[in-house]
Parts: structure tokens; C-alpha cells; sequence
């Protein structure tokens, strides 16, 4: 059984703050932490189409797990306490459910033609097609593609158990290599407890972690640790990063993109803004670190937080954020027309406008300045 236990304010917050975090990081992606600034200046607005922001696969595959969890509710319930009234109501969601709607959306995803999508993301999502099922498609992979999905996971689920095991289900969807799983699994605590502990500090989130991962997590217990002896002793983002032999960037590899992401957070837990930069100024994969950050951050501060010029500038969001936390608020049912018309306005965005500018931005990338 799973309480339902999340204002709404943190869920619209985790899906924007996602939403933000991958729009500003888009036009960093891949780039060196000193070709960036070089380049592209400080990541302080929207530099991808004019002033605007697009979102890509880290912002899609948040939405389709909210959604997939909206799909997945049971009947709200009425609990009664003593007096024969109802003093409560809970939300109990179904896993089987969630993981036939996920990987629904996952197949229908990839047929929207997607710009960027990982390798083992990919091939995962090609068995799908194939028929193999949910929880036996999954690569043998550690990229970071399930902590995409993993914030609104933690911002939703109240119960860890239960978050374990909706973690699980969605990383081995993709990804099968426990590294995947473990990684998911952190950014999804830490989501959790950015939303119910207000003054979390990186040991109380440490002791979390290492109470809930298994001891086969050495490496990543290991890097976590390093991450809150960093916090704690004020080293930045970018200094710990570099620390971590990723000077040129952060790369895909899931021990790499969370700890530099929990850092972020813990050294900014209430800033929304200063958070996403020093995430971005690492460099490398930049719209997946800042869009993880983001779920994190814009979870605790809450979507009234997050600047509005931020939110008024997103582009091509289908669903937007907005409108699938509403959803959970008004409490009623996904309509079922959303995930058809959703697939056909990705595909146009994508084909027609998101395509022809991630290849602008690749040309430019080959001229100065180097």
C-alpha cells in the first residue's frame, strides 16, 4: 500500500524544475566546462532558439513516468478513523499497470523520432517493440538514462519499500545493470527527501542512502560519501567534479552524472537557480545533470519558487508540466486522448523543429571560439 503524501506545488515544482533544468543545460550538452563559457556564457537564461527553451529526452521521460503513474491509480479510498468519518484519503497506485503504460509510452517515444536518446535506451526500447516484455527488455548498461525518470518516482511515492520497487521496475525496463538501478534509487531518495525534510542535511541523507542500498552499491556508497565530505568542507560543484578525474565534463555513466548531481543539490538545497548553474558549469552532459538537479530542487522550493520568466519561457512541451501535475491535483484520471495526441505533437515538434535545430547547433559547434 502506498500513501499519497505530496503537495501538489512540489510536483508541478519537480516535473518545471526538470522542465528548466534541461532547457538552460540543452545547449551545453557535450561541451567542455571551458568551451562552454567560451562559447555560450553563463547558463543564466535560454540559449537554444532565440530566448526560448526546448526540453529534450530528460524532460520527455519525467512526464511519461508521471503519466504512467496517473494511468496507474486505483479507486481513491475513504479512511474512516473512530468516529466513523473519513479523516483521510490515500492513493494506492498499481506496478503492473505502471509498467505496461511506461513501456507503452517508451515504444511510442521512440517512434516520435526523438533527437537525442541513449544507446541502451534505444535497444531496450527496440526488444519492446519486438515483444519482449517490460521486465525482461532492459540492457546490460549503467548509463543514466533511469535517474531521468527516478525524482517524480521519490515526490510521488510515499513508502520506500514501495519506491524501491517502482525504481526497480522502471530502471529495468532500460537498464539492466544493478549500477543503473542503485543510481535511479539515490536520486529518487534524494527526491523523497527534499519534499518531506526541510532541513535535510548530507549526513541524514548519507545514512538514508546506505540503509536502502545494498552492500554490492560499494562504489556508489563510496562516491556518496566523498560528495558529502565535499559539501560539507564548501568545495564547489565544478572543483568536485574535477576531483572526480571529469575535468573535461560529466559523462553518461550513472557513478559519475549522480554524485556531481546530489552535490549540486546539497550544496544548494533551497536555491533553485544557483543549483541548475553550478550543475551546468560542470560541463559534459549538461541538460541531464540540470534536469536531474531540477526534479530535485524544484521538488523542495516548489513550483511557485522556480523564477517565472523560466517557466513563461519553455517551448514544445507536450504535455507540459503543468498540465500533468494538474492532473494529479484534480484527481481524476488521465484522459485517454492524451497519450495518442501527445505522440503525434512530439513527432511534429521533433521532425519539423527540434531536429533541424539540435543540427544548427551541432554546425555551429565545429567554429570557433575552441
Amino acid at each position: 500500500m502506498i500513501d499519497w503524501d505530496s503537495p501538489t506545488d512540489s510536483i508541478h515544482g519537480c516535473l518545471l524544475g526538470t522542465a528548466v533544468g534541461d532547457a538552460l543545460g540543452l545547449p551545453y550538452e557535450g561541451l567542455t566546462p571551458r568551451r562552454a563559457k567560451r562559447m555560450l556564457g553563463p547558463p543564466d537564461r535560454y540559449r537554444f532558439f532565440f530566448g526560448r527553451g526546448m526540453v529534450s529526452d530528460d524532460t520527455d521521460h519525467a512526464i511519461m513516468t508521471a503519466a504512467a503513474l496517473l494511468w496507474s491509480r486505483k479507486r481513491t479510498e475513504e479512511v474512516t478513523g473512530d468516529s466513523g468519518r473519513s479523516s483521510d484519503r490515500l492513493e494506492h497506485f498499481d506496478i503492473g499497470r505502471f509498467e505496461t503504460v511506461l513501456a507503452k509510452q517508451l515504444k511510442w517515444w521512440l517512434a516520435s523520432i526523438p533527437a537525442g536518446v541513449g544507446f541502451a535506451t534505444l535497444r531496450s526500447i527496440l526488444k519492446l517493440w519486438l515483444g519482449w516484455s517490460p521486465a525482461s527488455s532492459g540492457v546490460f548498461s549503467a548509463g543514466n538514462g533511469p535517474a531521468m525518470r527516478a525524482p517524480i518516482l521519490g515526490v510521488v511515492i510515499d513508502d520506500i519499500e514501495a519506491l524501491k520497487a517502482f525504481v526497480r521496475c522502471s530502471t529495468r525496463m532500460t537498464h539492466s545493470d544493478p549500477k543503473a538501478e542503485y543510481g535511479a534509487l539515490v536520486v529518487a531518495l534524494a527526491a523523497h527527501l527534499a519534499v518531506r525534510d526541510r532541513y535535510i542535511t548530507g549526513q541524514r541523507f548519507l545514512e538514508t542512502v546506505m540503509q536502502h542500498l545494498p552492500a554490492e552499491a560499494t562504489e556508489l556508497l563510496s562516491l556518496l560519501a566523498k560528495t558529502v565530505q565535499s559539501v560539507d568542507s564548501k568545495q564547489s560543484s565544478q572543483d568536485f567534479a574535477i576531483s572526480l578525474g571529469l575535468a573535461n565534463g560529466v559523462t553518461g555513466y550513472i557513478n559519475h552524472t549522480v554524485p556531481v548531481c546530489i552535490h549540486a543539490w546539497l550544496s544548494f538545497p533551497h536555491d533553485f537557480e544557483s543549483a541548475i548553474r553550478c550543475v551546468i558549469e560542470c560541463g559534459g552532459d549538461a541538460d541531464t545533470t540540470a534536469a536531474i538537479t531540477g526534479g530535485i530542487v524544484g521538488a523542495s522550493v516548489g513550483a511557485s519558487k522556480i523564477p517565472a520568466v523560466f517557466a513563461s519561457g519553455l517551448f514544445g512541451c507536450t504535455p507540459g508540466p503543468e498540465f500533468v501535475s494538474g492532473m494529479f491535483e484534480s484527481r481524476i484520471t488521465l484522459p485517454n486522448s492524451v497519450l495518442s495526441d501527445n505522440w503525434s505533437l512530439r513527432f511534429l515538434r521533433n521532425v519539423f523543429l527540434f531536429l533541424p535545430l539540435v543540427l544548427f547547433h551541432g554546425f555551429r559547434r565545429t567554429l570557433p571560439p575552441y
